[in-house]
């Protein structure tokens, strides 16, 4: 008789249990090793939310721009999302109670150093850049030149993984997450009871790793840096100059 796929942390749980050999068929764990597994599980999940190719899917909010020189992001500011470990990308819309709103791309500053080289944070002009400072509980959002309330500022970022409450929570996830939390749980509780892990088991839990990442990779098409623009034509990687150019 095939057994059903697993819908709940309880079912991944024991599934991973029999397969570290904690348990065998038939067997019920005991509640405290329950409750590990659970806490290992959840602190997966917290893992795999800074990894962009474990994350299925890009969400983009918007918000009015005030003037301000800085938005909070996260859950109560202003951006009312989960705050995100990071930004993905930014735009700003100008012209957006028009029948045309357009639509223009910001840089986005990695580093704090990046942003603190700005010498006039208040210059209020077309804005170009947006720095995300990730601060706790509430990040904070900057974008230079400041815009007014012409504009409307969006963000993506990456969704938020589950964050299991109890074991009995049903599992809202793209069916290959199912194996990729089977294997990869499997293969902590054996560091976790001092048992050993197999090749088998190395190699499952890489491969449900790796179908994840094929399926979430997306790779931006790359774009040449403004500083290296200076001159008109394409530019001949073997013979280092520009076509068309006198150099």
């Amino acid at each position: 008789m095939t057994q059903p796929l697993p819908t709940t942390p309880s079912d991944i749980i024991n599934l991973a249990l029999k397969t570290a050999n904690v348990i065998g068929v038939g067997q019920t764990p005991l509640a405290q090793d329950t409750n590990d597994c659970f806490n290992q599980l959840n602190m997966m999940m917290a893992q795999w939310q800074r990894r962009r190719y474990m994350v299925y899917n890009l969400v983009t909010v918007g918000l009015q721009a005030t003037g301000a020189l800085s938005y909070s992001v996260g859950t109560g500011g202003d951006f009312n999302i989960t705050r995100p470990v990071k930004l993905e990308s930014a735009f700003f819309r100008m012209n957006k109670n028009t029948p045309l709103p357009v639509d223009y791309p910001l840089e986005v500053l990695r580093a704090q150093e990046d942003y603190n080289r700005i010498s006039i944070k208040n210059l209020n002009a077309f804005p170009q850049y947006a720095y995300y400072n990730t601060g706790f509980p509430l990040g904070e959002l900057y974008i230079w030149p400041v815009p007014n309330n012409q504009y409307e500022i969006f963000i993506s970022v990456m969704v938020q993984l589950e964050a299991f409450q109890t074991i009995n929570d049903q599992i809202v996830l793209p069916p290959e997450y199912l194996d990729a939390l089977h294997w990869n749980l499997a293969r902590r509780i054996c560091v976790m009871y001092g048992l050993p892990i197999t090749p088998e088991l190395t190699g499952y839990a890489e491969a449900s790793m790796r179908a994840i990442e094929e399926v979430n990779s997306q790779i931006p098409l790359l774009h040449m840096p403004v500083a290296l623009r200076g001159k008109s034509g394409a530019y001949n990687i073997y013979g280092d100059f520009y076509v068309g150019s006198a150099g």
